[in-house]
């Protein structure tokens, strides 16, 4: 069946692909091999909320939404394997049914778990990985219809580059995470001046088990967030439905879609509606489950650039952008997100070797963001910035040469596995070379 292809942001879109829809592994394998003896390109679509062209279909499109139920779960030791077409929202609540949780995620919910791990989604937290680090094992039919098992003890090279790989080795069929038992967070969220959060920010990263903030542009405030674990015989006490209503519908969504409209149109005003913004803030508190703190709402559409720095320079980065949108003229309604995570030792993990931050800028979409990001991306090129593989860059593959040490061993892994680059895009081309 040819059918029309678009993403959640609007950036892009393929006509005319045949759009597949396997029910097991071995007719993905099946899909897979004729593909590749045809000639055609072949890519694994999950949910499409990467602003960038990585799943972007060039003729054959596979879908795995036959593919996205919890096969097995042990709660004894925490391992879960699920099909690679499961959403992130339908994993939480099958794994809360076993009792069992992500140790992190990120703040939505509306990926595929391997459109999550293989464009590196991440949440924030000093001491935590991005959700690729929780993967143990995975299955990915390659080229030839191979069926490859790896982990940590088999296949391993193809396991350090699978987990983020962003589509280019195979199709993903099936993963195995490592959860852990089912916990409650301590949600505080409170308004501080900008310079109290830059001037504490490794304080309140390594205080606090997730910490983010968001600034406002055009102001001198930032919202913060500190999720902790509670202590024992602590119940939740979720947000009442009508302060959750008011907070995450109506004024993150319905509200915030109107000032940005309005922004379009009285550009000037944007100064005043962001200080109006940041004076509606107000704190909050509640304990729920983990992953209904960790995921919200985000109905607005709007365009993303995010890099990842070295953690000690996130605080310069701000300050330097800071500084830029001062001069720029540049009216900004959208705040700038800021988060944390630990070093791993995933090849093309944006955390690879380095305690990382992450500072994450928008614009809606129907305002022009070419000035704006092209700004970000000088300043956080002075720093080794590894931009989100799902988000807005204009980086090539020898860029990524000099920033990922183990870019030319995916590669490698890359050239065996597909040689005839059955999985390539324009994208991969961009970023991988051809």
């Amino acid at each position: 069946m040819s059918t029309t292809w678009r993403n959640w942001a609007g950036t892009e879109s393929a006509t005319g692909v045949e759009t597949l829809r396997p029910s097991s592994v071995d007719e993905v394998a099946a899909m897979v091999k004729t593909a590749a003896e045809q000639g055609k390109q072949l890519k694994a679509v999950g949910s499409g909320h990467s602003f960038t062209g990585c799943s972007v279909p060039e003729q054959v499109a596979v879908r795995l939404d036959g593919l996205s139920s919890i096969t097995s779960a042990d709660a004894s030791s925490g391992r879960v394997t699920l099909g690679a077409g499961t959403g992130l929202a339908k994993l939480n609540a099958g794994l809360a049914s076993f009792d069992l949780a992500m140790a992190n995620l990120g703040d939505i919910d509306k990926q595929t778990i391997s459109g999550a791990i293989s464009t590196g989604t991440h949440g924030t937290g000093a001491k935590l990985g991005g959700i690729a680090t929780q993967i143990v094992g995975l299955e990915l039919v390659t080229a030839d219809g191979s069926v490859l098992h790896c982990s940590a003890d088999e296949n391993q090279d193809v396991f350090n580059a699978a987990r983020v790989s962003v589509g280019a080795l195979g199709v993903i069929t099936s993963l195995t995470l490592q959860t852990v038992p089912a916990f409650l967070l301590r949600a505080q969220e409170m308004p501080l001046p900008l310079g109290e959060v830059l001037g504490g920010f490794d304080e309140l990263a390594d205080g606090n088990d997730h910490f983010e903030f968001y600034w406002f542009p055009h102001t001198d405030v930032a919202l913060t967030k500190r999720n902790n674990r509670v202590g024992p015989g602590i119940g939740a006490s979720p947000v009442g439905r009508v302060r959750g209503w008011v907070d995450d519908e109506l004024l993150s969504n319905r509200v915030f879609e109107w000032t940005n409209r309005l922004s379009v149109r009285r550009p000037g005003l944007v100064p005043r509606i962001n200080q109006l913004a940041s004076r509606a803030l107000s704190a909050r508190e509640y304990v729920d489950s983990s992953y209904k703190v960790f995921c919200s709402e985000r109905n607005v559409v709007f365009r993303e650039s995010e890099y990842a720095v070295p953690r000690e320079h996130v605080v310069e980065v701000v300050r330097q952008l800071r500084s830029w949108i001062e001069r720029s003229g540049e009216r900004l309604p959208f705040p700038i997100e800021v988060r944390v995570a630990a070093a791993d030792d995933i090849w093309l993990s944006t955390a690879y070797g380095r305690d990382t931050g992450y500072i994450a800028i928008h614009q809606y979409h129907r305002l022009a963001h070419d000035k704006y990001f092209d700004a970000f991306e000088q300043i956080v090129g002075a720093f080794g910035g590894r931009p989100h593989w799902g988000k807005l860059h204009t980086l090539e593959a020898a860029d990524f040469r000099e920033r990922y040490p183990r870019f030319d061993d995916f590669l490698a892994v890359r050239d065996r596995l597909d040689p005839r680059r059955t999985f390539a895009n324009p994208y991969t081309r961009q970023v991988f070379g051809a």
